[in-house]
């Protein structure tokens, strides 16, 4: 900052006119009716400043300025979410409303508010951005099909938190902002200030709720980013099934280069979705959020949001060179004196992000859709108990049955406590973002994969030849066989046996695989030790399972393990 009585370290005589000027006007002025929305909403358009799908590089200096951001050695933003460094998922609400109370399977998940703590906390959210010098407004879509997206408006204090938006929702044109209109759904992120933990239905001072009558979402309590893409994937969860009959996933996607064939990838933390659909022979459709829609597949997103922890140019050469100039680094640590992250380097939270426009990914499928059906649906799982085979061919009740389960698990070292592998269930592969009863998705799922005659796949990325701890976990490289032949055919046309207690159908060879990784009873030396095992995870599947009996149909009940 050069002060009055200081020399700018430049020649004044060639200083450009526009040298330390103020911010440009186009970017903190409103008329006509966006002005007059914002002062309706409550805004005190009199003190603050808004900046309005405000350019990279001045969301830049506002970070760097009033934030404490730096950037670092390839370009990116650096920058830090506070106390939170991931979601609050026991702090999220949904508003029991009667316009769509009937359809939210509410529960541990979707915890009721009233409509009145809504209020409450909108007003809070919106009295403490009236106290900003500066308030951020991104306008921006969700979804790349324009006969299903919805327009959404971010309203926030942050100028880190409105370059997020900007990379994870999809970039409106020129014109296309010039004619925005009204928003379908807007969030009101006020998160530096608490909520008032005595309101009715607080239990902390975080508070992350939506309103789907107003449709609206209020943050409160927490500076973390990804409670805003998620709770858009939330919206989407809804709208997509409910309003428009078209079917959200939490998954990756990719097509062929030379056939044109699309996959979707499920699967959880750690199981190989990013990595599994980054391929060179195929471009991404997207790495996290889909809509399979009547007439194609389409990405929710403009953008990914990538874990860190790790991240290397030899391992994730795409997701390391997507970090530059407009890309965002959270909680990440670096090198003071160099600027350069440390990925390893867990001392603020092992939960380090990277989010980019998806157009930084090199082999991007841009705009993000495809006018064609899926042809394979991979469902991918980490089972640390070395039971199931690597690949198995699902039958379509079967699909719905791994698709409600939606199982991986955890392993020892990854939480305190953790002595031995402990199974996850995670229905959807979405439960903390599942708005509608699983059984909806489940059923939608199943009617465009038997209309369409999809082939489903489970293939499992963890241990073989004993659990963790005795066996070890699959080569990647195998996986990366096994995923050419889904894409080639070769597992469509192999010759294939029953693989017992879990009643599936798994190949007896396949070129480049060895025979005993195919079937895990014979990998395994110990063979009551496997059969084991192979009990012990069946009854879990049947424990978890139970949840959901009741709401299928009885052949999905029987297309999972019998003991």
């Amino acid at each position: 900052m050069v002060l009055p009585h200081h020399t700018p370290y430049v020649t004044p005589h060639i200083l450009h006119k526009n040298y330390a000027q103020p911010d440009h006007e186009p970017f903190s002025t409103l008329i006509g009716r966006d002005l007059e929305y914002f002062s309706h909403a409550g805004f005190d358009m009199d003190r603050i400043q808004i900046k309005r799908n405000a350019p990279v590089a001045l969301l830049y200096e506002d970070a760097i300025r009033n934030e404490g951001a730096i950037i670092s050695s390839s370009g990116a933003l650096i920058n830090f979410s506070g106390k939170k460094t991931g979601r609050s998922p026991k702090d999220k609400r949904i508003v029991y409303e009667e316009t769509s109370k009937d359809d939210i399977w509410w529960g541990p998940v979707n915890i009721k508010m009233d409509e009145h703590t809504f209020e409450i906390n909108r007003e809070r959210a919106i009295d403490y951005l009236n106290t900003r010098d500066n308030v951020y407004v991104f306008d921006g879509f969700a979804g790349w099909d324009p006969k299903y997206r919805i327009k959404v408006r971010v309203i926030c204090a942050r100028a880190y938190h409105a370059l997020f938006m900007h990379n994870m929702l999809i970039r409106p044109t020129e014109e296309q902002l010039a004619n925005f209109g009204e928003p379908d759904f807007i969030i009101y992120n006020a998160g530096q200030f608490p909520a008032n933990r005595f309101t009715k239905g607080m239990s902390s001072t975080t508070s992350v709720e939506i309103n789907f009558k107003r449709m609206e979402m209020v943050i409160l309590g927490t500076e973390y980013a990804g409670e805003m893409k998620k709770g858009v994937f939330s919206v989407m969860h809804y709208l997509q099934p409910v309003k428009f009959g078209q079917l959200s996933l939490h998954s990756s996607a990719n097509v062929g280069i030379e056939n044109g064939d699309v996959t979707l990838f499920f699967g959880l933390s750690g199981t190989g979705k990013t990595t599994l659909s980054a391929d060179p022979n195929r471009l991404l459709i997207g790495d996290d959020e889909h809509v399979w829609s009547d007439t194609g597949v389409f990405n929710i997103e403009g953008g990914c949001y990538a874990k860190c922890i790790n991240l290397s140019a030899e391992k994730e050469p795409d997701i390391y060179n997507a970090i530059r100039f407009g890309s965002i680094l959270e909680n990440v640590v670096y090198n003071p004196l160099t600027r350069v992250p440390d990925y390893d380097d867990v001392s603020i939270t092992e939960n380090t992000r990277c989010a980019y426009p998806i157009e930084f990914i090199p082999n991007a499928q841009i705009p993000c859709i495809v006018d064609r059906q899926p042809s394979n649906i991979i469902m991918l799982t980490c089972d640390a108990f070395g039971v199931l085979p690597p690949v198995s061919r699902l039958t379509p009740e079967q699909a719905s049955y791994h698709f409600l389960a939606g199982y991986t698990s955890k392993t020892p070292g990854t939480e305190d406590g953790v002595l031995e592998p402990i199974p996850t269930f995670s229905t959807c592969y979405s439960a903390p973002f599942i708005v509608l009863h699983p059984g909806r998705y489940a059923e939608m799922l199943a009617e465009r994969m038997s209309k369409h005659q999809v082939n489903c796949w489970l293939i499992n990325t963890g241990w073989t030849g004993g659990k963790f701890g005795t066996g070890k976990r699959c080569p990647l490289k195998y996986t990366r066989r096994i995923v050419d032949a889904v894409h080639s055919g070769e597992l469509a046309r192999a010759e294939y046996e029953t693989f017992d207690t879990f009643n599936l159908s798994i190949p007896t060879s396949l070129e480049g695989v060895p025979r005993e990784l195919l079937n895990p009873s014979l990998a395994w030396a110990d063979k009551e030790a496997f059969r084991k095992e192979v009990r012990k995870l069946a009854s879990m599947f049947q424990k978890a399972f139970a949840l959901y009996e009741s709401d299928v149909d009885e052949k999905v009940r029987l297309a999972g393990p019998q003991i």
